[in-house]
């Protein structure tokens, strides 16, 4: 049986056991069935032989990793981020108003680095405080692209700022 025989099985019989695991850990259908897709597709591209025993192994772990990825990528979130929140619930005083003057010239410094889709994306986030699923709402962009362009965002603007300070 081929690799893609195989894989097709497995997704005809397992497909909503490995939705069910995902759900329970993400908390949100949209994104588990995202991953699970994802996990699938990566089953169909893999090159090597995928053995009928352990296919079921191979396609939890690739949920598992997902998963794992899915929450490292929104557990992080930029010092900028935070400061500005935390910032915009503080005083007025001339001291703070210039402190926060130097932090937006520093993040739009960094943020003039990056293709002007990415900026905009970003400053939305930052800015507006919208999630990623508002930024999708509000640009007609795909969730994953939206996600995508706000990782390489955050990563600039903290390499940025770790090289100024």
């Amino acid at each position: 049986m081929s690799n893609r025989e195989i894989i097709e099985r497995y997704y005809r019989e397992h497909h909503s056991e490995l939705l069910a695991f995902a759900t329970i850990r993400l908390h949100n259908n949209e994104e588990a069935a995202d991953i699970v897709q994802e996990a699938f597709l990566k089953l169909l591209s893999e090159q090597r032989p995928i053995c009928e025993n352990t296919i079921g192994n191979l396609a939890y772990t690739l949920c598992r990793h997902l998963i794992i990825d899915y929450y490292r990528r929104h557990a992080t979130r930029t010092d900028v981020a935070h400061e500005l929140a935390r910032s915009t619930m503080g005083s007025d005083s001339a001291e703070h108003i210039l402190s926060m003057r130097d932090l937006t010239e520093q993040l739009e410094r960094s943020l003039a680095r990056l293709a002007p889709e990415c900026q905009d994306i970003y400053r939305l986030h930052v800015y507006g405080g919208m999630k990623a699923r508002d930024i999708c709402d509000a640009t007609g962009e795909r969730y994953k692209h939206v996600e995508y362009q706000l990782g390489i965002a955050r990563k600039h603007v903290r390499n940025y700022l770790r090289h100024i300070s």
